[in-house]
């Protein structure tokens, strides 16, 4: 535990380094009109600072790396296998632990079994995957967060909380139609806010009260927790694994992505206590991913997760996590631009549509603001809007609840000198606000067309 300075240092020394490509203006600007003006569809070469995601693209430690040569390549039964399996019952004690190459692969066989037309999944806030997934199968997603979640400015310790009103009148209507509800921890498409444990014990109630199984949504679990440590009455005093645990409690089951707080490159898993809905999902994971001791990742893979697990909770690495993403946050903040109150923990949103509002919500803030990032210091973030949820399954678009740009900050790997130039860019980009243009989309896909769409100024 960090003395009381008003300094918190990152609890870690940089072992080996990798350099950073330097580039113009006139090249980025090059470079982005190439990729369609779609930041996914860049070279990393010509990124300066990713802030596109923070999944699967932290610093492992050096005990992840030692753990790597520790990976066993059998096919079935490896000793990888049983140390990625203790590992994960330790905070999240479900009978059945089912691994999957990423996140995404733990939804589709989830909603591949318990998904289908006329069926409808609740959440706080589905995420682009999860409601692509359960789309995909002719499901409903239905986004049920609190009201305070929808406006940016508005501050709540817990913006993330379910609505718990609506929640119970979707159920008391279709219960029998929700074969599952899931809550996503913390919320991603709401800004990364946290969900108290007095509201993941309220669900719980509710969803068993009408026999629908409770799931999570869990790959930031740990700043979740350390959320609740902080902020919600009674906990400040806990462990932080002890409140993961508790919180897996109240759930029937989870689906994560092991690439954004268990610290791994790749990897995930799907976890539940009901005996038959496991056997008809390692049925389909052995279809499509693999044999159930590996499900789509090599050993090596199985043995970085198991040890990103214990570095997640601890309480110093959270310290300096969580405050290290306030720093920005706050920073762009004090200088009048816009974002999502409180500070999220693993990004900090942009609040477009009100930095723009020259721009209307079908011509894409978010992406115009994202470009300018890009054009002006070579940072890459990610349009959180109208292009990633605007379109919807009958094929009409919309606008989005709030058109935001997310600044994902990868876990251990840029120093506080990044993240000081950050500020400075996204700075000089909201002086400039009034003279970016709108985008209109030139070519999409059927689904997820945010990765691969194509763009064009107006």
């Amino acid at each position: 535990m960090q003395d009381d300075f008003r300094t918190i240092i990152e609890p870690f020394r940089i072992h080996s380094v990798e350099p950073l490509r330097m580039t113009t203006p006139q090249q980025r600007s090059a470079a982005v009109r190439d990729a369609g003006y779609n930041l996914f569809n860049l070279h990393a070469d010509d990124v300066l600072i990713d802030l596109l995601t923070d999944s699967g693209t932290g610093a492992m430690s050096r005990d992840q790396w030692a753990a790597i040569q520790h990976g066993d390549e059998s096919y079935a039964g490896s000793p990888s296998w049983f140390r990625f399996l203790r590992a994960v019952q330790e905070l999240f004690p479900f009978r059945h632990v089912i691994p999957t190459h990423q996140g995404r692969a733990a939804e589709r066989i989830l909603f591949s079994v318990l998904g289908g037309p006329g069926k409808v999944i609740p959440n706080n806030t589905h995420f682009d995957t999860t409601r692509a997934n359960v789309e995909f199968t002719g499901a409903e997603a239905v986004d049920l967060v609190i009201p305070e979640g929808r406006d940016p400015a508005l501050f709540h310790p817990f913006k993330g909380n379910l609505d718990l009103s609506a929640l119970e009148q979707l159920l008391s209507e279709r219960a029998e139609d929700v074969p599952v509800a899931f809550v996503t921890i913390t919320n991603n498409s709401g800004g990364g806010q946290p969900v108290s444990l007095a509201n993941l014990r309220g669900a719980s109630r509710l969803c068993h009260q009408y026999g629908v199984p409770l799931f999570l949504d869990a790959c930031r679990f740990a700043e979740n927790a350390w959320f609740i440590h902080q902020r919600e009455e009674g906990q400040e005093r806990r462990e932080i694994a002890d409140i993961v645990r508790e919180m897996a409690s109240l759930a029937d089951g989870m689906t994560m992505s092991a690439k954004k707080d268990p610290f791994g490159n790749i990897g995930g898993w799907l976890a539940m206590n009901d005996d038959q809905l496991a056997e008809q999902c390692r049925n389909l994971l052995i279809l499509t991913e693999g044999f159930p001791t590996y499900g789509g990742l090599a050993g090596r893979d199985l043995e970085a997760i198991a040890q990103g697990l214990q570095e997640a909770v601890d309480p110093d690495y959270l310290r300096y996590r969580i405050r290290s993403t306030a720093y920005l946050g706050e920073a762009v903040a004090a200088a009048g631009v816009p974002v999502v109150q409180p500070i999220g923990g693993h990004a900090v949103y942009l609040d477009a549509r009100s930095l723009l509002p020259h721009i209307p919500p079908l011509r894409y803030p978010g992406q115009a603001l994202s470009v300018a990032l890009y054009q002006t210091g070579g940072i890459r973030s990610a349009e959180i809007g109208t292009v990633m949820f605007g379109r919807h399954p009958d094929g009409s678009e919309q606008p989005a609840a709030m058109d935001l740009v997310r600044l994902a900050v990868p876990r251990r790997t840029y120093t506080q000198s990044h993240i000081d130039y950050v500020i400075e860019v996204v700075l000089k980009v909201a002086s400039e606000a009034p003279a970016l243009p709108g985008y209109r989309m030139v070519s999409e896909p059927p689904a997820l067309r945010h990765f691969t769409a194509r763009f064009e100024p107006v």
